[in-house]
């Protein structure tokens, strides 16, 4: 308290410190001693790396600079960019045959997968109605072993396309317009 103001009540003071004891001293003395100690043996450290040619050199433990295999490289790579499910989704369309089987992976092949977490379609053409059929029939079990593989979630549905109509072919008279035979009948 520091004394009462002008309508005679008391006005708070500054609250009080605790007392500081000497193991309290001892623990504060300690510590900046030892950044001290550290500062100085960093200076120490880099006035000998100057003397020696600069750089930093690699010694008997590994440690963040020296040189990673090829696949822990990726790794870490696709690990630092977020590329994780693409790249899982990558591997799934190398190993279609091995997930699906041989007679389904004949007839059918992955195109693409929207990655857009809203999405996340697979989009599988067949090149024949009856396999794009069946494969629609499948759909269920195959997007839960493609979720087991990847992990929950990656895949929510498999867009099953048949297979494409015959290039249009157009003949040397063609009326400005239009978009070949296909357009008269409808």
């Amino acid at each position: 308290m520091s004394g009462p103001d002008e309508t005679g009540a008391p006005v708070p003071g500054p609250a009080k410190q605790p007392e500081v004891s000497g193991v309290d001293l001892a623990r504060v003395a300690l510590r900046a001693a030892k950044e001290q100690a550290r500062a100085r043996g960093a200076a120490v450290q880099q006035r000998n790396q100057a003397r020696r040619g600069g750089g930093l050199r690699s010694g008997a433990r590994s440690d963040g600079r020296d040189p990673l295999a090829l696949g822990s490289a990726i790794n870490r790579l696709i690990t630092e960019r977020g590329w994780e499910t693409p790249a899982a989704v990558g591997g799934v369309m190398g190993r279609w045959p091995q997930i699906v089987g041989d007679d389904l992976a004949n007839h059918c092949v992955p195109l693409r997968y929207d990655e857009d977490p809203g999405e996340r379609v697979l989009t599988v053409q067949c090149d024949s109605t009856a396999w794009a059929t069946q494969l629609r029939l499948l759909a269920p079990q195959l997007v839960a072993r493609l979720n087991a593989d990847l992990g929950q979630g990656t895949v929510r549905m498999i867009k099953v396309q048949g297979p494409g109509g015959p290039q249009r072919r157009f003949g040397p008279l063609r009326a400005p317009g239009s978009r070949g035979p296909g357009d008269t009948y409808g």
